[in-house]
């Protein structure tokens, strides 16, 4: 399919800026004939419309994600977990429309990472991020079969270089690992868990990753030795401040830093330990404060020792150092303290494509803007080689 062309509106053009690459031995450019092997891991499908609505039962129909008109005409979006949003007229020009149609269809996708230099990529909800919206074991779980079966029908056929990760709805154990099982055999990549097993705020009383309960799980997720990835949003409501500055606030508050609570609860409480097999990803959430969270979880387990439980073989840190990956789209501030905080295996570029916060089409731009101080070999295992090992990509494939 021939590559889409793509107009740089005014409020895009500082998309455009790069320092270049003079003294790369390899860059990202597609146009470079060595160029690197690009992975991004973390992408957004486009679902059809009605998909869920065709596709459940219909005792569940009344309860899936609508748009609500109220008396004075104003339409709002309302999810079962989510506090009802009002949707405002955005009008779409340039750059941002073509984002606002793309990723509708497999070989549109591979024609648009093409001209962005990527050659592989994992797939995850766009609608289907409100799934897990909702504290109904069953409905959730519903949900994500629906979305796992669309998205095999969809990309199976194209599962070497367009991945789905198989989403599973935490608060159904049982459910979950039939689920799992059935995602297994048919070839997904990997999984998606929520970040909060049971969605919704705060309860002690709610079942959470550092408990027993999770341990068959974490048995299976072994057996079929698939990794974890946590995408950003799939927690609690991401939606939960208004007011002025409140789509700063929910992105900050809300939707990103969330992404630190399921990493906690795996690095600290021995499921690392006793599940050494178990690989995850946190998605979307950034790098910068990854470095922070393994000071202060060290922080805590050596000044804490008196409350600490269980004693562990090592510290957090290190857990996450063997076991875990984080993936960004720009984020100067956790690519500066990749090589001092030996983190270079950790991390994971992505471009998020066709998301706004992404960088699609100038991923090159934004590779140079942000990695040009960092050893070509780590720049090689962030933009493609740590998400091919975690994936099980093979650069050959890349065709």
């Amino acid at each position: 399919m021939e590559a889409r062309k793509i107009e740089v509106n005014e409020p895009n053009r500082w998309r455009l800026e790069t320092p270049g690459a003079d003294g790369w031995p390899r860059t990202a450019r597609p146009t470079d004939p060595d160029k690197l092997f690009v992975v991004s891991a973390d992408g957004h499908v486009n679902e059809p419309s009605n998909l869920f609505y065709d596709r459940m039962p219909e005792r569940f129909k009344r309860r899936l994600p609508r748009v609500e008109t109220d008396e004075q005409g104003g339409k709002w979006m309302v999810s079962e977990g989510f506090r009802p949003t009002k949707l405002r007229e955005s009008m779409f020009e340039g750059e941002d429309l073509a984002r606002s149609q793309a990723g509708r269809d497999p070989q549109e996708r591979l024609a648009d990472l093409a001209m962005d230099g990527v050659d592989a990529e994992i797939l995850f909800p766009n609608k289907g991020l409100m799934m897990w919206a909702t504290r109904d074991a069953e409905f959730a779980q519903t949900m994500c079969r629906v979305w796992n079966e669309w998205a095999w029908e969809t990309f199976g056929d194209y599962n070497d270089r367009l991945s789905p990760m198989a989403c599973v709805a935490t608060a159904d154990i049982e459910g979950s690992m039939r689920e799992i099982e059935r995602c297994a055999k048919l070839g997904f990549r990997g999984l998606c868990l929520p970040c909060k097993p049971i969605f919704g705020p705060h309860d002690h009383d709610d079942l959470n990753y550092n408990l027993p309960e999770f341990e068959p799980l974490w048995e299976l997720i072994e057996d079929v030795d698939l990794p974890i990835t946590f995408h950003v949003s799939t927690g609690r409501d991401p939606r939960a401040s208004k007011g002025h500055g409140g789509a700063v606030i929910n992105y900050v508050s809300h939707s990103l830093s969330p992404t630190i609570e399921p990493l906690a609860n795996l690095c600290a409480s021995g499921v690392l330990e006793r599940h050494q097999k178990l690989r995850f990803a946190t998605i979307e959430a950034g790098i910068g404060w990854v470095a922070w969270a393994l000071e202060a979880m060290d922080e805590a387990y050596r000044k804490h020792h008196m409350w600490a439980r269980p004693k562990l073989q090592a510290l957090p840190s290190e857990y996450y150092r063997r076991h875990g990956f984080s993936s960004f789209q720009e984020d100067p501030v956790g690519l500066a303290l990749a090589e001092p905080f030996d983190l270079v295996d950790n991390f994971m570029w992505a471009n998020d494509y066709p998301h706004h916060e992404g960088t699609w089409p100038h991923s090159p731009e934004a590779i140079e803007r942000t990695m040009k101080a960092l050893e070509p070999e780590s720049r090689e295992k962030i933009l493609g080689g740590n998400a091919a090992r975690l994936f099980r990509f093979r650069p050959q494939t890349a065709g």
